[in-house]
């Protein structure tokens, strides 16, 4: 079965990581720590990890963004991982001689990392322009506009000290 990919959107760069010789389950424990978080957040969270995993990702991470610098222009600080998945490779099979003619099985897995960053610039700018379009049409401006603000630590109530 051949799968089509979506078109990318104008938003979006990748970084895709094959054959890379560690288990699927150590890394994705890493990439669940990292998912959704800004680039330079991530970044820190990579050094700080005492996995092996955190490596290859941090490489991946750090090239996505420059592909994202370079290739589109998008500026570092503006970009958040909008998707990082893990998929298991090939698994490298080997025997080891052990005593008395015997062969010892060794399995390496391997596994694929994409990393996927996303400027989330472009949807502030439209999130913008939405609202002062909204404020603009007659009507809005001062509709349904009582708001109430409630103090968290002092509700009125019997257990209040003050």
């Amino acid at each position: 079965m051949i799968k089509k990919r979506k078109k990318k959107s104008y938003t979006e760069v990748y970084a895709l990581g094959q054959h890379i010789s560690m288990s699927a389950h150590k890394v994705r424990r890493v990439i669940d720590q990292i998912r959704g978080r800004s680039y330079e957040e991530a970044l820190m969270i990579l050094e700080l990890m005492p996995y092996q995993a955190c490596y290859p990702i941090f490489k991946l991470v750090y090239s996505a963004a420059a592909n994202a610098s370079h290739n589109r222009g998008f500026n570092e600080r503006n970009l958040v991982i909008s998707k990082a998945e893990v998929n298991e490779g090939n698994t490298v099979k080997k025997f080891k001689p052990r005593a008395r003619g015997r062969g010892y099985p060794i399995r390496r897995p391997t596994c694929h990392i994409i990393i996927i960053l996303e400027d989330i610039s472009l949807y502030e700018e439209y999130e913008k322009d939405f609202y002062l379009t909204y404020l603009k049409k007659p009507g809005c401006r001062n509709k349904n506009r009582n708001i109430t603000c409630y103090d968290t630590y002092s509700s009125g109530g019997p257990w209040d000290k003050k």
